[in-house]
């Protein structure tokens, strides 16, 4: 490889491509390595550590039981989660599939025309209804939105965080006493509330729009196979959390929430969508539609940050329900209603007072001070909180008189009886027999028939769920199958061992506003994983919280205003942004209220610090931070970037380093040395959290000492620095449960292996660089024609020259047997390769020669042996049923359609649809499953 590089030694490329003004001149200092069966030995002692109760808190968080044949088949299954985003349908039809599942679930339960594919976290699918709402209240609706008092405390907070800087309103009241809703542009309120109180919505919503006024309403998924849906009450959005189906705890996340809303507010919805379309042969094909990449297309004026989804997840509730069905969930949600009617009678029994006649699975329990007294017990709520923690349940003290019971699948009729006990030692009485009969009213009762689908037909056996899940794996493209050389996405090794403690019970089965002592093994992991990625980043201070690389940016950028706002400088709101920069990052600095002002790019790439040093001559004065990625988008570590943190801070302003490419830094170099002043890091990328097909990940932020006052905090668990800014994320910190990956990758490679993993990305990219550049020249590469970890190849000479575009050679590449590298970004026209240093050279010289195969095909059309619109490029991909269809009059021959290159005729990768028609999907927009028909 060093040869092909024309490189002396590995050492010598590094020196030629890592400047030399910024390299880290010591070792990382981080624990010695650890074999892979001593760090499992490790993380046994570290799970005993956590010490879960049975968690009867509730607040948007319940226990669950995972299906054995989902828990095995796709959680624990590579196929499943090393997935990339579905952004080339054509081999992601599985996970298609799967979400619009997900899709369908969601709109059914809720009674909504329409569902997307996931959001973060209900907080932040609250936030973003909101703003929502705002887009379809459209120019002169009132900058107020009401948030109902009952809602869960960490939602309210999360709402008030993302709307006030975009100087929204929040007012926190309650709807039923509210005086003028003529005043507000949408109203927030949850069902049930978070005291697990159950109301008829319809007659408040009714008084809402007779104001002109929106209405958002968060609910239960569980609850509403019972209940009277909110699209059924009038509700515009519906929001939530699916990880009651069949999704861990995990100590707050990753967990899939849902948004859904009325087909005609279609454009106006956040996130993902997935859609139904067609192939180029007229056959059913799914994709995603409409926004699909918001933030790249609009930028500063995109009305959303949110990139990824938790589709990992989504897909592990979606396949919840179609494992149980429609009776199989009716019959769980009435289970569980059903004991919590009888704790509420066994505990009126016992002396105490239920909160409310009307509610699902959490019982609100009250007493008064005279029964305290006659029980000689001064403060009975304490008592029995206390005493429910002896007994190894933990309650949730809603206020100084009264404790919330929330029951979930996992309570038994034993457990039940426990806490009648637990109770009954102030006010005995007689236990009540369980009993499965509602009290509600009929106006809150469903009546309505719910995933009517065939996929979710009831009685399924395992043999069917299991053929069927397996079934959707083969229609996608994972690692299992090759290199995902996607730049700037980093789709590289996840390490078995890594991912084994994810599912172990004491850390998946763990509340996130667990007592922190219960969580003793989880906050050691915590603090070695913030301690660790301070050292590798050179930041005095770690937040975990953000649950996704575009909400690290929006909380550092928060973080940013809040220490200007600190010293009295709150006029400082101009964000620079090179026009190279990914689209979050202006998306992100919208979302936190700053101007955004584009920074030009010179011709080689690198941010033009004549037209940086004029930007900041315009807006020294309001200067508040630039946002920089580094080594670039363009894949080159830009010399000037320790002259550009100099010249911002010289100006008054701060900082901010995208770390999307930071697996070229580890253990180089160092942001917080550099100069920048706060950096997020996406875990999953370079610390080898999955993507699990387009979510979950973690974007933690490092910040320098003087802005360590202002990270995250959070309304329910302390974290966060003095000053915090509101939570970023529903869960203290975050997606817990899958941050033991990144920790367990810390441990196992020590600071010697972590040099290693960014000097063979950095081999492999320029190897490829190298061998490629003849075919396809390399756009960009740094002062000594060196690239850092991805290369972008340039093909529009190729499209003047034969007609052929980077999409069709996209394409190609599926019938080679690899996913295509980063399509039209960020430059149009080109291909952006990411090899990363897990790939051995045997799939680089695979990948390179396909490449170079398809450049003799395009040579084949410049040359006019093939027609330019007629060749195996613009028909590509090849699906099996066209390639044995009996109708073949293509002047290629069907094996160079399918089999081009030794490598598929020994092992082939069969893409199950042809091109997919983009147009015709969001032309006819269908986003819910289609009639089986469709699909034959």
């Amino acid at each position: 490889m060093l040869e092909v590089v024309k490189a002396a030694s590995l050492d010598a490329l590094l020196d030629e491509t890592v400047p030399d003004t910024i390299r880290l001149n010591r070792p990382l200092d981080l624990p010695a390595p650890s074999s892979e069966a001593a760090l499992l030995a490790e993380l046994e002692t570290i799970a005993a550590m956590n010490t879960p109760t049975k968690a009867m808190i509730g607040m948007g968080y319940h226990d669950v039981i995972v299906p054995g044949v989902i828990l095995r088949n796709i959680l624990e299954n590579p196929a499943w989660y090393t997935a990339y985003t579905p952004y080339q349908a054509e081999i992601s039809q599985g996970r298609l599939e799967a979400l619009l599942n997900y899709q369908t679930m969601v709109a059914d339960l809720t009674g909504m025309e329409m569902a997307n594919a996931s959001l973060l976290d209900e907080g932040t699918a609250a936030a973003e209804a909101l703003a929502m709402t705002l887009r379809m209240r459209g120019e002169g609706a009132p900058r107020r939105v009401l948030v109902d008092k009952h809602s869960h405390p960490q939602t309210i907070a999360v709402i008030q965080g993302r709307l006030h800087p975009i100087d929204v309103d929040v007012v926190v009241a309650d709807p039923d006493t509210f005086a003028d809703f003529g005043t507000v542009a949408a109203v927030f309120v949850q069902n049930p509330r978070t005291d697990g109180e159950v109301t008829d919505l319809a007659p408040l919503i009714a008084r809402i729009h007779g104001a002109q006024a929106l209405v958002v309403v968060a609910t239960d998924l569980l609850a509403c196979c019972l209940m009277t849906p909110p699209g059924a009450q009038g509700a515009d959005v519906v929001v939530g959390s699916a990880q009651r189906f069949g999704v861990p705890m995990g100590y707050g996340g990753p967990h899939a929430a849902f948004l859904a809303t009325k087909l005609a507010s279609a454009r106006a919805m956040p996130g993902r969508l997935i859609g139904v379309s067609q192939d180029a042969t007229g056959a059913t094909a799914l994709r995603m539609a409409l926004q699909t990449r918001e933030q790249h297309i609009r930028r500063e004026k995109a009305t959303s940050n949110v990139c990824t989804a938790q589709v990992l997840l989504a897909i592990m509730a979606s396949m919840y329900a179609v494992w149980h069905g429609p009776d199989g969930l009716s019959a769980i949600a009435s289970d569980v209603h059903a004991r919590a009617v009888a704790l509420a009678a066994g505990l009126r029994a016992r002396g105490f007072t239920i909160k409310h006649d009307l509610f699902f699975d959490t019982v609100a329990v009250t007493t008064t001070s005279e029964k305290a007294v006659q029980g000689g017990v001064a403060d009975v709520m304490e008592w029995a909180w206390s005493r429910a923690r002896s007994a190894g349940f933990t309650l949730r003290n809603i206020d100084a008189a009264t404790i919330g019971i929330a029951l979930d699948e996992t309570t038994t009729d034993a457990d039940v009886d426990a806490v009648l006990d637990i109770f009954g030692s102030v006010h005995e009485g007689a236990a009540a027999t369980p009993s499965s009969t509602s009290a509600w009213p009929a106006a809150l009762q469903r009546s309505t028939a719910f995933l009517t689908h065939p996929v979710f037909a009831s009685g399924k056996s395992e043999t069917e769920m299991l053929r069927y899940i397996h079934r959707l794996e083969q229609k996608d493209y994972s690692l299992v199958h090759g290199m995902i050389p996607l730049g700037s996405c980093t789709m590289k090794l996840n390490a078995t061992t890594e991912m084994t403690p994810v599912t172990w019970r004491r850390f998946g089965g763990l509340h996130p506003f667990a007592p922190i002592d219960d969580a003793a093994g989880y906050q050691r992991v915590i603090r070695e994983l913030e301690s660790g990625l301070a050292e590798v980043t050179g930041f005095a201070a770690v937040s975990l919280q953000p649950n996704a690389g575009s909400q690290g940016e929006f909380a550092g950028m928060l973080v940013i205003r809040a220490f200007h706002d600190s010293r009295g400088e709150s006029h400082r709101r101009v964000c620079l942004i090179p026009q190279s920069a990914h689209g979050t990052n202006p998306a992100s600095a919208v979302m936190a209220g700053l101007e955004v002002v584009v920074v030009a790019c010179d011709d080689d790439g690198n941010v033009d610090m004549a037209d940086l040093q004029a930007k900041i001559e315009t807006h020294k004065d309001r200067l508040a931070a630039c946002m920089v990625t580094y080594p670039s988008t363009h894949g080159v570590f830009e010399a000037s970037i320790k002259e550009l943190c100099e010249r911002i801070h010289g100006a008054g302003g701060q900082v901010y380093m995208d770390g999307a490419n930071m697996n070229a830094q580890v253990a180089m170099c160092r942001p917080g040395d550099i100069g920048a002043d706060v950096c997020h890091l996406n875990l999953h990328k370079t610390f080898c959290i999955p993507h699990g097909g387009g979510g979950p990940g973690v974007g933690p932020i490092g910040v320098a000492a003087h802005l360590a006052p202002f990270l995250p905090g959070h309304p329910v668990v302390s974290v966060g620095g003095s000053q915090a800014i509101p939570p970023i994320s529903a869960a203290p910190w975050g997606s817990a449960s899958i941050l033991l990956i990144s920790w367990a990758y810390l441990r196992l490679m020590g600071a010697d292996g972590l040099r290693d993993a960014t000097a063979f990305a950095i081999l492999n990219a320029n190897y490829i660089a190298a061998r490629l550049q003849d075919a396809f020249p390399v756009l960009y590469t740094g002062k000594n024609g060196r690239v850092a970890h991805e290369c972008i190849l340039d093909l529009r000479p190729i499209k003047a020259s034969s007609g052929i575009e980077a999409e069709d050679v996209a394409k190609r590449l599926m019938d080679y047997g690899f996913h295509a590298p980063t399509l039209s970004f960020p430059v149009a026209g080109t291909l952006m390769v990411e090899p990363t240093e897990s790939e051995p050279l045997a799939e680089l010289d695979r990948f390179c020669d396909a490449m170079l195969a398809i450049r003799a095909e395009i040579a084949a059309v410049e040359k006019g042996e093939l027609p330019r619109d007629n060749n195996p490029l613009k028909h590509a991909p090849h699906p099996a049923h066209v390639v044995i269809s009996s109708s073949w009059d293509r002047p290629y021959t069907r094996e160079q359609a399918a089999f081009p290159s030794p490598h598929t005729r020994a092992s082939k990768y069969w893409p199950t649809v042809a091109r997919v028609n983009n147009v015709f999907g969001d032309r006819h927009l269908v986003c819910s499953c289609p009639p089986l028909s469709s699909y034959t």
